[in-house]
């Protein structure tokens, strides 16, 4: 099992580091980024599977690159604030953007620790079910099977996988580089036609261009949205 990758957005060498090694201990693989705009160039959303940011940094606040993440349909991806501003009014505010959690620095150790894995685990929850439903299709992950409007659709193990991972990220820009990543286990260096010839095939096959209630679009220069139709 993959372990699960944490992104630390964070200008501080000094925090940063030290979360870093924090979460590297405890199994996590981890990237540590100074600026919400590396962390976009280098990562994105689509590529981690929760964040760690600060509230101040250079480029934007933590607060404002919260809440554009959410406003591009990023709504399931945790995130996290570590920081030093500890007023109830930024707590609230932090909450009210869509924050799953908000720790104050410096953080205890096995606290961080724990409220990551906790934010992992809700997070996740519907992911580790035996089937998931999203009619009219019903993945049985552990069998790596998919049923549409009750009937078998034979697929591959990559396109199986593929679909999946699309449809736990619904409403979630994914890039090309964050499937590759996650879905083939390769780096960047593929060719990305990859990506784009089985996302087409996947399309084609299960009417993921709107007819089945679903629709992968292409984003420009992004990656690919599972969104809802109807």
């Amino acid at each position: 099992m993959t372990a699960p990758r944490i992104a630390i957005i964070e200008d501080d060498p000094v925090h940063r580091a030290i979360a870093d090694a924090l979460l590297r201990r405890a199994g996590f693989e981890v990237a540590v980024f100074g600026t919400t705009i590396d962390f976009r160039r280098h990562l994105g959303a689509g590529g981690v599977d929760l964040v760690l940011v600060d509230w101040e940094l250079p480029d934007e606040s933590g607060l404002e690159f919260l809440m554009s993440l959410r406003k591009a349909g990023n709504i399931d991806l945790p995130v996290i604030f570590l920081t030093g501003r500890e007023d109830e009014r930024h707590v609230v505010e932090a909450f009210g953007a869509g924050a799953d959690d908000y720790i104050i620095k410096p953080a205890r150790p096995a606290e961080l620790v724990a409220r990551v894995r906790n934010a992992l685990r809700r997070s996740g929850a519907q992911r580790d079910a035996e089937e998931l439903d999203f009619a009219p299709f019903k993945f049985r992950p552990r069998d790596q099977i998919l049923f549409m409007d009750g009937e078998e659709v034979k697929l591959t193990p990559r396109e199986f996988d593929l679909v999946l991972y699309f449809f736990q990220r619904m409403g979630r820009i994914i890039s090309r580089e964050a499937l590759l990543s996650q879905v083939w286990n390769v780096g960047p260096n593929v060719a990305t036609r990859t990506v784009d010839t089985y996302v087409s095939r996947i399309r084609k096959r299960l009417g993921l261009s709107g007819e089945s209630g679903w629709r992968i679009e292409g984003i420009y220069q992004n990656g690919y949205r599972l969104t809802r139709t109807s």
